[in-house]
């Protein structure tokens, strides 16, 4: 059951002012949403839960290894260097 503290919290979360006579409009509205809830949870359907609506284990790509470029090609086309590294502006 959602107390009247609760809506005001769900209030004071989604940033909406709610008077005393709203809350418990939204209270009673939001119980019989919950109601429902507990109804449906309730039936036996016999269906398994779905992530995912096709029978997809896994649509990666295989994960192979590859050469990279050489370090000095890479340096080659930096900007700006220092040492073995790439130097990138500072961001403060």
């Amino acid at each position: 059951m959602i107390t009247d503290e609760e809506v005001e919290h769900i209030g004071l979360l989604a940033r909406i002012k709610i008077d005393d006579a709203q809350k418990k409009l939204y209270a009673e509205k939001l119980n019989s949403v919950l109601d429902y809830f507990a109804k449906l949870d309730e039936i036996d359907t016999d269906v398994e839960p779905t992530y995912h609506v096709f029978g997809h284990t896994n649509v990666l790509r295989e994960d192979i290894v590859v050469p990279s470029l050489p370090q000095a090609e890479i340096l080659k086309n930096a900007p700006a260097t220092k040492g073995d590294y790439i130097k990138a502006p500072r961001i403060v």
